[in-house]
């Protein structure tokens, strides 16, 4: 059984999609053993309680820079015996420290079908306005391993919605939401708990 530890910075509604994933027996092979925020205010801490899952809470503001910052994630980790990193709605960058020591152990989910509307600054609703400024018909999410480069990692899953004529952000933001990251998470995290992503030349392949 491998151990899910989740990263979070915000209200945590990907974290309730794979507790009520986990719950519904719907992810093999791993359970959610840890949940680390870096707001002590942040309310998937108050999710994580309510389903009795330990938490810790490892500030950004109390670092001066991200490389200190994400030594101390990276001690959390290893201290929890992570074998996933789940980043939901996690809002700072870690450092290559993490990402190196975690190569292919860490997944994340980006609003947005990459290498559309990705990469440095491209977080929250801002990507929806930037979807919508362009004029996609289509946008979705995309969940991929993380690695040194912002959104560059090898992509698992993707998923699609139709944007629809009057769709502000918030709307676009909701239904991605709740037609693609909150289905397509938590089958990405039971993909890899199962052992069914094989990793080729960088990229990633779904095992049948």
């Amino acid at each position: 059984m491998k151990n899910i530890v989740v990263l979070v910075s915000g209200g945590g509604t990907n974290l309730q999609a794979l507790i009520d994933s986990e719950r519904a027996g719907e992810i093999h092979g791993g359970r959610i053993t840890c949940v680390i925020s870096s707001k002590p205010d942040a309310y998937a801490l108050e999710r994580a309680k309510n389903n009795g899952i330990a938490s810790r809470v490892i500030p950004r503001k109390d670092f001066s820079d991200s490389v200190s910052y994400s030594k101390a994630v990276l001690a959390a980790l290893d201290e929890e015996k992570a074998d996933l990193v789940v980043l939901a709605g996690f809002m700072t960058i870690l450092d290559e420290c993490v990402t190196r020591a975690y190569a292919y152990k860490i997944i994340n989910v980006h609003p947005a079908l990459i290498p559309s509307f990705c990469g440095e600054g491209f977080y929250g609703l801002k990507v929806h306005e930037k979807a919508l400024e362009y004029g996609v018909k289509v946008s979705g999410a995309t969940i991929h391993f993380v690695n040194e480069e912002a959104d560059a990692g090898a992509i698992i899953l993707q998923g699609t919605v139709d944007v629809k004529r009057g769709d502000t952000p918030e709307v676009l933001q909701k239904r991605i939401m709740e037609n693609v990251e909150w289905k397509l998470l938590p089958k990405a995290v039971s993909l890899f708990c199962e052992d069914r992503i094989d990793i080729v030349d960088g990229r990633a392949y779904v095992k049948e």
